[in-house]
């Protein structure tokens, strides 16, 4: 069920008799020279909504803009700082405790959005409002992106680009995956300067590739982004029924001992 969908009389019902809303998340921000700025977002509505319909749980509208600075030197990027954004998906989330739901899962398709959630979602859980938990697509099936993809890269790389070319093939510039590919930056794990002596010495993904992408994108398929979308969204619907099942006062912290 998508809220924006529905009327106030016809949503009285389902805050009676549920208590777990779905949120998704993303960023509007630079994938490179081939993905639409929308793709996070894209992403993360897509899975919110297919797990809504596959369960009947609430979807709400999607939080387009997220923390994304780090990307502010490409064109078109959209970002709000940390702060800002924990204050504001703080506030969204304590709204729907105020309609009765007491659970809640982030549906989250952009790693800058990772910390500013896990923090919000302590914060309230201490409070004892509600218990919200931070899910990312790609960590709920790891063991398949490596063995679909050689070089899956952590932004804008053919893992990403296939998930697009599946839900929305019109939107990527596919006689730009090479480009992608040849002015960004392939291995990441193992290229000089992205660690040194073990620690991150970079700030802004412009440090480190030229169009702002990683990852061999040339690897991407709209058949290996039906792969992955399938085995991420069951990996969110059994989330969903998992956290529907446990008791409420499970979720809240446990006593001092």
């Amino acid at each position: 069920m998508y809220l924006g969908d529905e009327t106030w009389w016809d949503l009285e019902d389902y805050f009676d008799d549920e208590s777990l809303a779905l949120v998704p998340l993303g960023s509007t921000e630079q994938h490179g020279p081939h993905l639409p700025l929308a793709t996070d977002h894209l992403i993360a509505e897509a899975f919110a909504r297919e797990a809504a319909d596959r369960t009947g749980y609430l979807c709400t509208p999607t939080v387009n803009i997220g923390v994304s600075p780090h990307h502010k030197q490409f064109y078109g990027t959209m970002w709000v700082d940390a702060e800002t954004f924990r204050s504001y998906i703080e506030s969204l989330t304590r709204n729907l405790a105020y309609h009765g739901i007491d659970r809640v899962i982030y549906v989250n398709a952009h790693g800058g959005n990772v910390d500013p959630l896990r923090e919000v979602g302590r914060r309230l859980r201490d409070d004892e409002v509600l218990y919200a938990i931070e899910w990312m697509w790609d960590e709920s099936i790891p063991e398949l992106i490596e063995e679909v993809f050689e070089q899956p890269g952590p932004h804008g790389g053919p893992k990403e680009t296939s998930l697009i070319q599946y839900l929305d093939g019109d939107l990527v510039h596919d006689d730009r995956l090479t480009d992608a590919r040849d002015g960004g930056l392939l291995d990441w794990e193992n290229e000089d300067g992205v660690r040194v002596h073990g620690a991150r010495t970079f700030y802004d993904a412009v440090d480190n590739t030229d169009n702002g992408v990683l990852g061999d994108q040339t690897d991407a398929t709209a058949e290996k982004g039906e792969q992955l979308f399938e085995a991420a969204a069951e990996q969110l619907v059994e989330l969903c029924e998992w956290l529907d099942a446990q008791p409420a006062e499970d979720l809240m912290p446990k006593d001092h001992r």
